[in-house]
């Protein structure tokens, strides 16, 4: 007989071995940094939507972004009452302290009898006339009745009469807060910027 070539297979692997030249778990490890990858990506656009959640619920609310009749309507009523009751002549304070209580309510009410107490008897001895122009008004938050706007105000400044008259120009800045009362915008409170 004639002995017949036996060929030597290798033995099977055993479960757990890796391949000749692979180290232990190569598939593990190269799926790991993949899974991390995806988590990470999912968090971040996890968070991504929160915040944007959060942050649009505000502006949601803010009418004086998309509701431009109301915006224009409380722009020009604090506009044109910060123009009356900022101007006045001499001899016509009456006329500004009138516009005062039909605008203006609150601390707002307060301030202005404050302020016009403080420079009633030096217009008249000066001979002061102040004309005030709204230049700019930008509201800043509307929310239902209430309302804040940034105001940009020119006055100008008469003082004296005839050759000794100076005139002066002034600008000023003021954030305003008003609410909607009897559908008129009042004026409650008053801050110079």
């Amino acid at each position: 007989m004639t002995a017949e070539p036996v060929l030597e297979t290798a033995p099977a692997d055993a479960p757990g071995d890796a391949p000749a030249g692979r180290p232990p778990g190569g598939r593990l490890r190269r799926a790991l940094p993949a899974a991390a990858a995806a988590v990470l990506v999912l968090a971040g656009c996890g968070f991504f939507y929160a915040a944007h959640q959060v942050r649009s619920a505000a502006p949601a609310r803010n009418h004086a972004l998309t509701d431009t009749e109301a915006t224009s309507r409380v722009a020009g009523d604090v506009g044109n009452a910060l123009a009356r009751i900022f101007s006045y002549t001499p001899d016509g304070t009456a006329a500004a302290e009138r516009s005062a209580r039909t605008v203006l309510d609150g601390r707002a009410a307060r301030q202005y009898e404050t302020l016009f107490a403080r420079v009633r008897d030096d217009l008249t001895e000066q001979r002061v006339t102040l004309s005030t122009r709204a230049v700019r008004t930008a509201v800043i938050e509307l929310d239902g009745d209430e309302a804040r706007l940034l105001v940009f105000l020119d006055q100008t400044s008469h003082r004296g009469k005839g050759e000794k008259a100076t005139t002066t120009t002034a600008a000023a800045q003021l954030t305003v807060t008003a609410r909607l009362q009897d559908d008129r915008w009042r004026i409650v409170d008053l801050k110079a910027r």
